[in-house]
């Protein structure tokens, strides 16, 4: 975008500024429910900064402008704020200060913060008003000033809900209603506030598309002991989700009007809420109204995380289905890989392409799980690369071509990575890929008392690394949602842990994704992914054990093996899983020459 332009909106910003007497302005970059993917309507500091990447924050005061991105985004952004007068800070850098750093530094004592409460994270919120007191900083988080200035904004994204049948989810709301309201009495509360967008839907079995890759809608929820207030927008409910949530005994109410409704709300007893999942503004009025009336703001993990987090039998058997046509898809897709992608010079964004169009093929279809990573060569080493048609590689008959894709289906949601050969490979190349391969799998294979959390379970995937003196900077594993998030909690596999991150014990039912890999810097990235079942596996006189079980099925290139680095356990588990892909997948593949190369890929080595 033309720097010019750029300069001409921070212009307007800072008069806008001026008038609201606020001193200094920050924009994040959530929407109202802090969802992973910002729509259209909410992309303000891509707006008022020219800085197009997912993650980034704008801070502009009278006479100057500042932007915190992460290592992902460092050069785009140095690009993207060319000339704009926006000055780039890298976050979780030594010697550059965080955004609050900055604040207490640059803020004149009495100033003035201004943000749009609705869009800043209450944990954020919270923190700033402590940290800031000392330089009595006053907030004015109710201007959203972007609503003056930007003319042409997106409307705020709506599309029609639906109810997921109970054949697919498995259990009614009212199971489910009847649940979350045992655990609010268990926490000695009598009403619940839920904002995160996907436990409401996951309560109430309807789905919808307000945020791109997650079908879910906006929303908020009001439970008590007797009634259910279902905050949406009045275009969102068809008929059929009118009578369903009349039958249900949930009362439809409209989303534009949860703050005036929930201001005026006299709670009967303590509130239950999670302060990680709503925003600034809406936290400030949950702690108003729970104290005008003398009782208390209960800040815990919404109950429906657990909840949702363990799949009931229903869910499985769909998910496991799921997962065989996607392997299926999966297989055909890296086979016609191994024999175009190189040989015709294909681009990221080809790649990309190719893999989204033959998943949305498939029965059920509703949307990508995320955006599609394609990256070949040296992008295979960033993490959440994605490609872009002016920039993208092309692929060549060498090296490697990462490939990380999921879709959302009427029956489960998919995530799975695959690295493919595409010619000749270094024997550092080969190194790395067996040793992630050899990670993966010891993974998928450990057995484990119950208790377990993803730290106990981390070290199975690191330990061929750590030997070798290499690592990788990412989590190994994240829990999928059952046609919803593809990125769910609370359960992961990672062995760092902060305060803010959740560490709970591995549950039957729970799927994880299992995803090792390594990244070198200039030269290539390598990961392999599959999505594992926690299960029971036996109980012995020393206590309840839990297992995994896979949910992908598709083959690991072996040309890219050096069996050298494989211990004679992890080559035996190599092909004992490419049996089960070949058992499973050889059925649901209708072009022969498809299942003869399967056959010859999944070969004993």
């Amino acid at each position: 975008m033309d720097a010019a332009i750029i300069r001409e909106r921070l212009r307007e910003l800072r008069e806008a500024m001026q008038k609201e007497g606020i001193d200094f302005y920050l924009i994040p970059s959530s929407d109202y429910h802090n969802s992973e993917y910002a729509a259209p309507f909410f992309q303000t500091r891509a707006y008022f900064s020219g800085f197009t990447g997912s993650n980034g924050t704008l801070l502009v005061s009278k006479e100057e402008a500042g932007l915190w991105t992460d290592g992902r985004y460092f050069v785009q952004a140095a690009a993207q704020l060319k000339d704009t007068g926006i000055t780039m800070y890298k976050m979780m850098v030594a010697g550059e200060p965080t955004i609050l750093e900055y604040l207490k530094e640059r803020m004149p004592e009495g100033s003035v913060l201004g943000f749009d409460g609705m869009t800043l994270a209450a944990e954020t919120g919270v923190e700033y008003a402590k940290e800031l007191q000392e330089k009595k900083i006053k907030f004015r988080y109710d201007k959203d000033l972007a609503a003056e200035i930007w003319k042409d904004r997106p409307p705020l994204p709506c599309t029609e809900a639906f109810v997921l049948p109970e054949e697919i989810s498995g259990a009614s709301y009212l199971i489910k209603s009847t649940e979350v309201r045992a655990k609010m009495k268990e926490y000695g509360t009598e009403v619940l506030f839920l904002a995160k967008l996907d436990d409401i839907c996951w309560l109430t079995n309807l789905r919808a598309a307000d945020v791109a890759c997650n079908p879910v809608m906006l929303s908020y929820l009001l439970l008590t002991m007797e009634h259910a207030y279902l905050f949406v927008q009045p275009k969102a409910v068809t008929e059929e989700v009118r009578a369903y949530c009349r039958e249900n005994g949930i009362t439809v109410m409209d989303y534009a009007k949860t703050l005036a409704h929930m201001s005026g709300y006299a709670p009967t007893g303590d509130m239950l809420f999670d302060r990680s999942n709503v925003s600034y503004t809406v936290f400030t009025v949950l702690r108003q109204i729970t104290l005008n009336r003398g009782h208390k703001l209960i800040n815990r993990p919404n109950p429906t995380l657990l909840l949702k987090a363990c799949k009931n039998e229903t869910e499985l058997r769909h998910t496991r289905e799921t997962y065989l046509a996607d392997s299926a898809v999966l297989t055909e897709f890296l086979y016609w890989a191994k024999h175009h992608a190189g040989r015709e010079h294909l681009s990221e964004t080809d790649i990309a392409e190719k893999i989204d169009g033959m998943r949305a093929q498939m029965d059920g279809f509703l949307d990508l799980s995320f955006d599609t990573i394609a990256g070949y060569g040296a992008n295979g080493a960033i993490v959440h690369y994605k490609p872009e048609k002016e920039t993208a590689a092309k692929a060549e008959e060498k090296g490697f071509l990462l490939v990380d894709s999921g879709g959302n289906f009427k029956t489960g949601t998919t995530d799975v990575t695959r690295t493919i050969a595409l010619g000749e490979l270094t024997e550092e190349m080969k190194k790395h890929f067996t040793l992630v391969c050899a990670a993966m799998l010891r993974l998928a294979n450990a057995v484990f008392p119950y208790g377990c959390t993803g730290r106990n379970l981390d070290t199975y995937a690191r330990a061929p690394l750590w030997a070798e003196g290499l690592d990788y900077q990412h989590g190994t594993g994240h829990g999928i949602g059952f046609v919803l998030n593809v990125h769910e909690g609370p359960q992961n596999i990672r062995w760092k842990y902060g305060q803010a991150q959740p560490e709970v014990a591995l549950e039957a039912g729970m799927l994880v994704s299992d995803e090792p890999g390594i990244y070198i810097e200039g030269s290539h990235g390598i990961r392999t992914e599959n999505i594992l079942e926690v299960r029971e596996w036996k109980e012995t006189e020393q206590g309840r054990f839990l297992c995994f079980h896979p949910l992908t099925y598709a083959p690991i290139d072996p040309d890219a093996i050096d069996l050298a680095y494989l211990t004679a356990e992890d080559r035996e588990a190599l092909n004992r899983y490419h049996e089960q892909v070949y058992e499973c997948i050889a059925p649901r593949l209708a072009d022969e020459k498809i299942r003869e190369w399967l056959k010859e890929v999944t070969r004993p080595l």
